[in-house]
């Protein structure tokens, strides 16, 4: 008889541990809104957490070294006149942030580079068009000031936050809920999970569906749909038993999914979160204390379940850092931060290795923050892939430009309005009787 023999893979061995109590963020009252989003956004400069807030929405903008206890009267970035639902960074200027609210606005803020020394409560800018709250957003990848939101009217929206409009309205599309939203690597297509059971693949730019698939998962429960960098789908969701299932597509032939795993009975929406460079996907389960991790490959069977990290604590949402906020010298190759009921706990997950020499197989060059694309280029239909950089020394930033907004019929009350927090905004301006103006401030508030 043949020996079954055990799959060889470099992350098998993936040891996670939780940073020691005096590098955790203490004293943080996490936003209880029953929304199933992450609630917290990282980058390699800032931690970003919904907090609870009376009279309106807010959230904590941390940087990153400032752990210890949070005073109860650290500044917040407060502008929402309802509570915050999703937030997330720019992937090519780690200062700006977009939040989206039940108010049904979008909000675009310039965080000052060394963080808020006082509250901040003027956005650079104020993106209005949904109908009701908007659940998620997210950036475009590759191009510049684009931005995706999703409400609860049923719509996606596509923003150019340089001049303040939406570009591309998808009305019709979805005849309920959307769960998640989710660019390809190149910023092409979208994918969406809805409450109509149904996983679509979308080219926004055309305005069509161009795969679909009803029932993904037959349970009750919310999905999500997340791309994979081969062009796949994958997503996470519930059987008609309420077993918490994953599975992988084939855009090209939704009929039959390539894999499908049954996992546990728990009722948490499982988040995934997706490393490009490694082909690992993470599982982390709203209320569950554990974070699985599975290795998506080209062999049978496609999903190979790696291991799972566990705590004692329950998780109220995660946040998920990109690759350039990694420490290489220490093998690091994923940092979550997880949000408990009144702390956020950073968890690091290395794979050990002997050698002090730079792991190139662990650190293939990576996604940079320089886009591949301007706006208006990815809106005429151009496509970019995104601009690689090597870790081997580690990620050096560069200095952030300042968000630069363009409008129509300038109206000197919007000055005050479109002020980014501390740091230097540049507004062009444009009436019916003059060419283009020049505006540079600095907020008031500052």
């Amino acid at each position: 008889m043949f020996r079954r023999v055990v799959r060889q893979s470099k992350f098998r061995h993936v040891f996670g541990q939780a940073v020691k109590n005096d590098q955790c963020y203490d004293d943080i009252r996490v936003s209880r809104v029953t929304w199933d989003s992450a609630f917290c956004a990282v980058n390699p400069k800032f931690v970003a957490i919904i907090v609870e807030a009376s009279g309106g929405g807010a959230f904590l903008v941390l940087p990153l070294h400032k752990t210890g206890r949070i005073d109860k009267a650290y500044p917040t970035v407060c502008g929402h006149t309802g509570p915050v639902l999703d937030i997330d960074w720019c992937p090519h200027n780690d200062q700006v942030i977009a939040s989206g609210s039940e108010d049904c606005t979008i909000m675009v803020w310039q965080i000052p580079e060394n963080g808020l020394v006082t509250s901040m409560s003027e956005p650079v800018v104020v993106l209005e068009g949904h109908s009701k709250r908007v659940g998620i957003i997210t950036w475009h990848p590759t191009a510049r000031n684009i931005l995706l939101s999703a409400g609860c009217d049923n719509m996606i929206m596509i923003w150019n936050v340089g001049t303040g409009e939406a570009l591309i309205t998808l009305e019709d599309m979805h005849p309920d809920v959307i769960y998640s939203a989710c660019w390809n690597r190149s910023g092409s297509l979208i994918c969406t999970a809805c409450k109509d059971k149904k996983v679509r693949v979308i080219d926004p730019r055309k305005e069509e569906i161009i795969a679909e698939k009803d029932k993904a998962h037959e349970g009750a429960r919310p999905m999500r749909a997340i791309f994979l960098s081969d062009g796949n789908v994958f997503t996470t969701g519930f059987s008609r038993m309420s077993e918490r299932q994953l599975a992988l597509w084939n855009p090209q032939n939704m009929e039959e999914p390539i894999s499908v795993h049954e996992m546990d009975t728990s009722n948490g929406v499982l988040l995934p979160f997706y490393d490009p460079d490694t082909n690992v996907v993470y599982l982390c389960g709203k209320g569950d204390s554990s974070i699985r991790y599975f290795e998506i490959t080209d062999e049978a069977p496609y999903v190979h379940y790696l291991n799972t990290f566990t705590t004692k604590e329950p998780q109220r949402g995660m946040g998920y850092m990109t690759k350039r906020g990694l420490d290489v010298n220490k093998c690091e190759i994923a940092r979550f931060y997880k949000l408990h009921e009144r702390k956020c706990e950073p968890i690091i997950m290395t794979v050990p290795r002997k050698s002090d020499l730079f792991q190139d197989d662990l650190y293939p060059d990576t996604a940079g923050p320089d886009p591949a694309l301007e706006a208006e280029e990815w809106f005429e239909g151009k496509n970019g892939e995104p601009i690689l950089i090597s870790l081997k020394h580690g990620y050096i930033p560069g200095k952030n430009r300042d968000l630069k907004v363009y409008l129509n019929n300038y109206k000197d009350t919007n000055i005050r309005r479109l002020a980014a927090g501390g740091s230097t905004c540049t507004v062009l301006c444009k009436s019916q009787t003059a060419p283009f103006h020049l505006f540079n401030f600095q907020s008031a508030c500052h």
